[in-house]
């Protein structure tokens, strides 16, 4: 590893969204508390964000279908994640965060990679600052948390999970190798769905079996991944804290074929764009003032006109869709059938911030 050895904190709320709910409303300390649309009102439709500990003992865990946890927990309590609510107190566990460094890198409401290698308090035990902090987001906003330590993003996300809930544990370089081996193979970092059952069928079941395999052996079986997994198992993974990671744009496009022709062909691929789009601002939390349109013809000729107002434009599928086919109206007429189409949105802000209309002519 190059130059000065990074010290890096993944902070992880310890279950974030029934946390808040249950310091809002203590009575819901003691029971099972699942935070998904109650099932009985949905028939039977849903999934669960999160669950508090008393549920997570009974089985109920994210991701699950929130009948799965009704038949687990039959007298748990069933709320409506409100994320409005959950992104502000989110605000608030970040305004801490900058008391202590800039470097954030923010992966959801509930967690955050700080590199604290340099810090405003001139700290230089990540231990003590990670202690600080813990208590500093307890008695300000009576939440918990729990911390990993250690000199590489990789190794800082498991070691907050070891230890939950409020839990610190630090991994040092001297120890990553034999932290590492002990994990469960799907502890790492890229092994999902589709690749842990290809791992089992190698044999591959702890962090120990990984690292026994050749690099040649991973990369012929697991492409990439398989080249970054040989060297995770060593404890090196180089990649920065991308604390200054503001994205100019986001958008998408497709390309058709056959190409498209009829304005009910444009507007169902308009609405197709507009939805994934709208996942990806609300996925990376954003909003903007501008929309850029982007359409290639039969001949390859291709066209991009964007629209720009002054507020933020909603992320809202029907106002893209429109806007979409008001910049489309406003091209030269032809005949032309379309080969691509593009929705991107820039001059990006963080959802944050709303739009204040002030009122100066009343």
């Amino acid at each position: 590893m190059g130059g000065i050895m990074r010290k890096i904190i993944h902070v992880d709320m310890d279950a974030f969204y029934a946390q808040v709910e249950m310091r809002d409303n203590p009575a819901l300390r003691h029971v099972p508390l699942i935070l998904a649309k109650d099932p009985a009102k949905t028939g039977g439709h849903g999934v669960v964000a999160t669950a508090n500990y008393v549920a997570r003992q009974l089985g109920v865990h994210s991701a699950m279908s929130a009948m799965e946890a009704k038949k687990l927990a039959p007298k748990g309590v069933f709320l409506t994640p409100d994320f409005t609510k959950y992104r502000a107190v989110s605000a608030q566990v970040h305004e801490i965060f900058h008391e202590y460094t800039d470097m954030i890198e923010p992966i959801a409401f509930d967690e955050a990679y700080l590199d604290v290698t340099e810090n405003k308090l001139d700290i230089s035990d990540p231990v003590v600052l990670a202690h600080r902090m813990q208590q500093e987001i307890w008695e300000r906003l009576h939440l918990t948390c729990s911390t990993g330590i250690s000199y590489n993003k990789f190794i800082a996300k498991l070691a907050s999970e070891y230890n939950k809930p409020v839990g610190v544990t630090i991994v040092g370089q001297a120890d990553a190798v034999d932290f590492l081996i002990h994990q469960p193979i799907g502890a790492f970092r890229g092994i999902g769905k589709k690749t842990l059952p290809q791992m089992e069928a190698l044999g591959i079941l702890t962090g120990a079996d990984l690292f026994e395999q050749t690099e040649s052996f991973l990369i012929r079986h697991f492409g990439k991944l398989g080249y970054d997994l040989f060297r995770r198992v060593r404890g090196i993974d180089d990649r920065p804290v991308q604390w200054q990671q503001e994205r100019k744009s986001i958008g998408k496009e497709s390309t058709y074929l056959p190409p498209l022709a009829l304005p009910v062909q444009i507007n169902k691929a308009l609405t197709s764009l507009a939805t994934e789009l709208v996942a990806a601002l609300q996925r990376n939390q954003r909003h903007g003032r501008t929309v850029v349109l982007k359409i290639r013809y039969r001949d390859f000729t291709t066209l991009t006109k964007r629209v720009t107002q002054t507020d933020f434009y909603p992320n809202d599928v029907g106002t893209f869709v429109t806007t979409a086919e008001e910049i489309m109206a406003s091209l030269p007429n032809t005949t032309q059938e379309i080969r691509l189409l593009g929705i991107t949105v820039t001059s990006l802000a963080p959802l944050t911030f709303e739009n204040i209309n002030l009122p100066l002519f009343e």
